[in-house]
């Protein structure tokens, strides 16, 4: 599967922002819109990328923000 399709599958199944995404993988809050608009990342930010997708993401609860 391309990258883009790994991220929005997460974002979906997280519920995570795609620019909160971005800044966790590779400090850019743009990353997920450069992607959607042909941005092709390189084998280094591919890796970083694939890195974050691997990672557990901080779930609250919704109405749980202590």
């Amino acid at each position: 599967m391309a990258i883009l399709g790994k991220i929005e599958r997460y974002l979906r199944q997280t519920g995570m922002p795609r620019t909160k995404f971005g800044r966790l993988a590779v400090n850019d809050p743009r990353l997920v819109d450069d992607l959607r608009n042909g941005r092709d990342p390189g084998p280094e930010l591919r890796a970083r990328i694939e890195a974050q997708l691997a990672r557990p993401p901080a779930v609250v609860p919704r109405g749980d923000a202590r």
